[in-house]
């Protein structure tokens, strides 16, 4: 992953361990207080909350332990971290992604997935090259027009 993707999980490490754990516990104390906890649909409903969060701050935990970054290397390829605008040769669309990895990947914020068909086609490429894409509607053919 990117120094930025190693800095977002630190980041949502902290929110779920800080913030949201207080928020499971104020809500497990308030449903407490609606009586039987053996018929208190509330607090189960607390305390299966509280397990999702603590089983995702583990997961995330994990993926923080075996996180490798990555250094960008930046200059005119197209590699792990590039930021690539691109022009659909077809329609004439421009469109800029940011090859990162699966973990934080958002194709709707043209955050590609490296290990993706459009990052794959593109990896290793200059500005002015055409990458060729197999989609299931048929080749679809961009071309490199800046890498940063």
């Amino acid at each position: 992953m990117t120094a930025e993707g190693l800095e977002t999980l630190r980041t949502e490490i902290e929110e779920l361990e800080g913030p949201a754990r207080v928020a499971i516990a104020a809500e497990i104390k308030t449903a407490r207080g609606f009586g039987d906890l053996s018929e208190n649909a509330e607090y189960h409903e607390a305390k299966n909350a509280q397990s999702r969060l603590e089983t995702k701050i583990l997961q995330l935990r994990e993926r923080l332990l075996s996180a490798e970054v990555v250094q960008v290397t930046g200059g005119d390829v197209v590699s792990f971290g590039s930021t690539v605008e691109v022009e659909d040769e077809d329609s004439g669309k421009r469109l800029t992604y940011t090859l990162v990895s699966a973990h934080d990947a958002a194709p709707g914020e043209g955050r590609l997935s490296a290990e993706s068909p459009v990052a794959t086609a593109l990896n290793g490429l200059r500005a002015g090259t055409v990458a060729v894409v197999q989609t299931p509607r048929g080749k679809r053919r961009l071309k490199v027009l800046s890498v940063a």
